[in-house]
């Protein structure tokens, strides 16, 4: 089972090695990882997606809490959440192929970012089956370069994982 975690760090050189190093050190695969600052410059948020089971997942988090630039672990997963990734696909497009390779794009609310003589590129953000979809979509036109974001991951309504809350947002 595929498990979210938001954490919150310490916006700081060298805290994504040692997480990354963290779980290397475990022998844990990290599936998806993406990493920003936060509406506070000193905090950054990691999005995590690990598969393992809930023992798995224990260790981890207490692996995790045992980093000084650690602030706050939040598992997402089982929680209403709104997710999305993001994909820049170039993708082969002669005369004949485009206005199909537009009609897709459109389907999947894609955007074409760049126009070349031989080919578009074209980006999508959604859920990770969308993205999924969208790529096989286009792979029979000849996907020339493909860049996939990991997940994103935020609460829905008014629960949120935050450093700390004032008595209106709880």
């Amino acid at each position: 089972m595929y498990r979210t975690l938001a954490v919150l760090v310490e916006n700081s050189p060298g805290v994504l090695a040692r997480v990354a190093g963290l779980f290397s050190r475990r022998g844990y695969n990290i599936d998806s990882l993406t990493v920003g600052r936060t509406e506070n410059p000193a905090i950054s948020r990691m999005t995590i997606v690990v598969e393992g089971d809930d023992r798995i997942l224990e260790q981890v988090t207490k692996q995790l809490h045992k980093l000084v630039d650690v602030i706050k672990i939040n598992d997402i997963t089982g929680s209403p959440h709104v997710d999305r990734e993001m994909v820049i696909i170039k993708v082969g497009a002669d005369s004949a192929s485009r206005g199909e390779i537009m009609q897709i794009t459109q389907i999947f609310r894609a955007s074409i970012v760049d126009y070349g003589h031989r080919n578009l590129t074209i980006e999508c953000t959604g859920n990770q089956e969308k993205i999924s979809a969208f790529e096989e979509a286009l792979r029979p036109f000849g996907i020339k370069e493909l860049v996939r974001t990991g997940k994103i991951a935020v609460l829905r309504g008014s629960k949120f994982t935050n450093i700390s809350r004032t008595k209106e947002e709880e």
